[in-house]
């Protein structure tokens, strides 16, 4: 009997014992799991103990972070896109650099005559336009900076690519602009058109804030002028000002007159032909409506 209740506790020891390595076989491994011998002939294979859940787990898991093997090389679909090739940049010459900064002149990016030379205030004006783009601002121009500009200008004149005329694009008016009186004011094309009814009825180049103090965009309605008003912050003089706002206004500016597009104001539209301003400022009512818009 002692014998058999020995035998008995032994079988019993080891069916326990086997338990536990069951067990322990079946919860989760570390990493070294990885580097455990192969399956000895008999027992289950890691492929074929392995449930649909587990493996659908483990493959929505790699997407995640690196596995134990080597990623699949990239496919060339994937590779990464060259980059644009670079046509002009500082320091280049020649009829093309002429066509570019006339082209730039188009949309009011180029304020002063052609020379066919790319120097700073080239790289200054394809760097604004880049920007204004969404394009990585270069101020060299590529392929990409290229193509935009063409299909936003036109072929320069002779007269323009002398710096004696420049042909700007007609203004895209904004749909807001189409009914009512309107100073339909686009930062794109830089041009300030006064839309009566959806007819144009005159139009003149403007400027507007730096980029720490931006010209406000949207749909606002005129709520004072002042013909001889000066700021009570600048204390400069803003002829023929309309205000749109808060402090912002509508006005001649001398400055943007004499420099160009190379300046900016404090959050204003500038117009520099003071003609067109005054002309304008007559006809402009208070309550009619301003529209600033990309």
């Amino acid at each position: 009997m002692r014998r058999n209740h020995q035998s008995s506790l032994i079988a019993r020891t080891l069916a326990a014992t086997a338990v536990i390595a069951v067990a322990v076989g079946c919860s989760p491994q570390g990493p070294k799991a990885d580097a455990a011998a192969p399956a000895t002939p008999g027992s289950p294979s890691s492929s074929s103990s392995a449930s649909p859940s587990s493996s659908a787990s483990s493959s929505a898991s790699t997407d995640d972070k690196p596995g134990g093997s080597p990623a699949p090389a990239a496919s060339a679909t994937t590779a990464a896109k060259p980059a644009p090739k670079i046509l002009m940049s500082n320091g280049a010459k020649g009829d093309q650099v002429k066509e570019l900064q006339a082209r730039l002149a188009q949309i009011g990016w180029f304020d002063d005559t052609p020379t066919g030379t790319y120097g700073a205030a080239t790289t200054a004006a394809v760097k604004g336009f880049q920007g204004r783009r969404g394009l990585a601002e270069t101020g060299t121009t590529d392929s990409v900076t290229w193509d935009r500009l063409l299909a936003m200008t036109t072929k320069p004149t002779a007269e323009e690519l002398a710096g004696q005329a420049v042909n700007k694009p007609a203004a895209k008016l904004d749909p807001r602009c189409m009914t009512g009186r309107v100073m339909c004011i686009s930062k794109t094309s830089r041009t300030l058109s006064w839309v009566v009814n959806g007819k144009v009825q005159s139009s003149m180049d403007v400027r507007f804030g730096s980029q720490y103090t931006p010209t406000r965009e949207g749909v606002f309605k005129v709520f004072e002028k002042s013909r001889d008003h000066v700021s009570t912050i600048y204390h400069t003089a803003m002829p023929y000002a309309m205000f749109f706002s808060g402090g912002q206004a509508v006005h001649y500016s001398s400055d943007f007159a004499a420099r160009g597009y190379n300046g900016a104001s404090h959050g204003c539209v500038n117009v520099r032909d003071k003609g067109k301003i005054a002309a304008l400022f007559d006809q402009v009512h208070i309550g009619d409506k301003v529209v600033v818009y990309w």
